[in-house]
């Protein structure tokens, strides 16, 4: 199994670097970093989620599971769309997904981003990709992990998504922030391993 992991807009791999740790370690990782988002160096050939979308094409070469967090969620999306044959499954925790979620109050990040990152890339707070007509047509398995203590992103988000995924499941972990990805990998790593084994032992009858 080859997983992928996707960041936020703070851009480091070493995000996911905990949760990694506890899944098996005949897993195939791959932890992407954002180009300019964040403290990550600049490099002039990534403007946008246009060109987030080839550097995960890049890392794609047989079947391949997607967890991302929060922005990196609407790139697994985007993955998932566009390369239905090889994305077997999706694990997205505390994102939009590319959904307008303007009638929401929801904590505004951009601001405190761009504060706490000078030197990030500005289209990071200004590109909104919508993909709500698209995101039904997901055809892998998702499982969605959020915490109940996240203003950026509540359960609400991902109830929302829930409900456009034909094939999902949402877990709430309590007292969960933003960054429960990092921050509670303890708990997520089960949920994630039992997510893909059950698909893995599916795929394998079939």
């Amino acid at each position: 199994m080859h997983i992928v992991f996707l960041p936020g807009s703070g851009g480091a791999a070493e995000f996911w670097h905990p949760l990694g740790a506890l899944l098996p370690s005949a897993w195939r990782k791959t932890y992407l970093s954002w180009p300019g988002l964040g403290n990550q160096p600049h490099d002039p050939a990534v403007n946008g989620f246009d060109d987030l979308d080839r550097l995960v094409t890049q890392k794609i070469d047989g079947p391949t599971a997607i967890i991302a967090q929060s922005m990196g969620g609407v790139v697994g999306i985007r993955a998932a769309l566009k390369h239905p044959e090889q994305i077997t499954h999706l694990v997205l925790v505390a994102t939009s997904g590319g959904l307008d979620l303007s009638d929401m109050m929801l904590e505004e990040w951009r601001g405190p981003y761009l504060s706490a990152f000078p030197n990030s890339k500005k289209w990071i707070t200004t590109e909104r990709p919508d993909h709500a007509a698209d995101i039904p047509n997901i055809a892998c398995p998702t499982l969605l992990i959020w915490g109940d203590n996240d203003a950026i992103s509540p359960p609400s988000v991902g109830e929302r998504l829930t409900a456009l995924i034909k094939e999902s499941t949402l877990r709430i972990i309590a007292g969960g922030d933003h960054d429960l990805g990092k921050e509670r990998a303890r708990e997520i790593a089960p949920l994630v391993i039992d997510h893909v084994t059950k698909i893995r032992q599916r795929d394998a009858r079939t």
